[in-house]
């Protein structure tokens, strides 16, 4: 009998935490020419999830791509996993998904051309959950497995939910839980002895799709998805481009509960550790916030939930309302405070100094 296919044992890095560390990146940028482009609505400037391009005074595009090495050892799980990842960038501008294109990289010498087969059902199925076609695409040759989209959406100008504008006294609502990166490279290490890769796929297949319609109606200021940046990662990019500052608390974060067993028995992906160290001019923790504790909150995530800031007196109908259409671990984690812009201050219960 052939042995199924560890995709996983393909991959020097899986998923998201395959990402350049955020202070590569973000060293990288100023050195770019500047946008004048007055129709470019959303460019690179703040590390934001996507572009945007005004076409009308009532269109706009949305325009990303992501793509990585293989989070997952089922194919097919792969591609919905990457497709959904990669969708969940427009969903973070408010947008609606218009069409995608594939962007593969396949070791052909190693793999069977079945397995890229599986990949593109599983990217093609996710697609269709969210209501378009994946059109084309490109393939190169690659030592290792690569898949993703480069993904087209639209959203109305004065619609836009970018990250620079949150607002002193916002709530900061989570809608997926944490933990990804530790589950993932645990299972890929063989030490997912919880089973907990079953539950990781759950989160990592599912839409932002119904949570970022719940967030846009509820008026939110700022969004931004969770990913390879870790939760205080992305937060501090919104923070940065506010010029606000952001209190975080622990006890409130949502994570898959094996993670914390995982990261305290010294699991974590390369990425969780470079954003950690990375995040350590920007954050500020509570003397009882654990070094692993912090890691999970650093913790690069793969197609992670969203990230809203919205006015507290929205906050409540919002949680609701998440929590109505399937997002049950939705929770308000912490707010957006007037501290030096991109400062996060993380303690373990709301109203505990630090």
């Amino acid at each position: 009998m052939t042995e199924p296919v560890r995709l996983t044992k393909f991959a020097k890095r899986a998923g998201c935490a395959a990402k350049q560390p955020p202070g590569f990146l973000l060293s990288i940028l100023p050195s770019l020419p500047s946008i004048t482009d007055p129709n470019v609505l959303v460019g690179c400037a703040t590390a934001d999830d996507a572009a945007v391009y005004r076409l009308t005074d009532d269109l706009a595009l949305v325009l990303t791509t992501d793509f990585f090495t293989p989070i997952v050892d089922d194919p097919y799980d792969f591609g919905a996993v990457a497709a959904a990842n990669a969708l969940s960038d427009v969903y973070a501008m408010g947008g609606k998904p218009l069409t995608a294109l594939s962007l593969v990289g396949f070791p052909d010498a190693v793999l069977p051309p079945e397995v890229l087969v599986e990949i593109l059902h599983g990217a093609a199925d996710k697609a269709a959950e969210a209501g378009i076609a994946i059109v084309g695409g490109h393939t190169i040759k690659s030592e290792e497995p690569i898949f993703g989209l480069a993904v087209v959406g639209t959203v109305a100008p004065d619609r836009v939910l970018a990250n620079d504008k949150a607002l002193p006294g916002d709530l900061l609502i989570l809608t997926k839980p944490l933990g990804l990166g530790i589950i993932t490279t645990a299972a890929k290490n063989g030490a997912d002895h919880r089973g907990a890769i079953a539950a990781a796929i759950r989160v990592m297949t599912t839409l932002n799709r119904a949570a970022s319609e719940i967030i846009a109606a509820a008026g939110a200021h700022a969004l931004t998805d969770v990913t390879g940046f870790g939760l205080l990662g992305h937060l501090r990019n919104m923070a940065a481009a506010s010029r606000v500052g952001a209190r975080v608390w622990l006890d409130r974060v949502p994570v898959l509960a094996p993670a914390w067993e995982y990261v305290r028995a010294g699991i974590s992906p390369g990425g969780t550790h470079a954003n950690h160290r990375f995040l350590s001019e920007w954050v500020s923790y509570a003397s009882d916030v654990s070094e692993e504790d912090q890691l999970m909150l650093c913790d690069a995530q793969t197609s992670g939930g969203l990230l809203a800031a919205v006015a507290s007196d929205r906050a409540d109908g919002m949680l609701a309302s998440l929590h109505a259409t399937g997002a049950a671990e939705a929770a308000v984690i912490g707010t957006i405070e007037t501290e030096t812009p991109g400062r996060i201050v993380v303690v373990r219960t709301e109203g505990a100094g630090g």
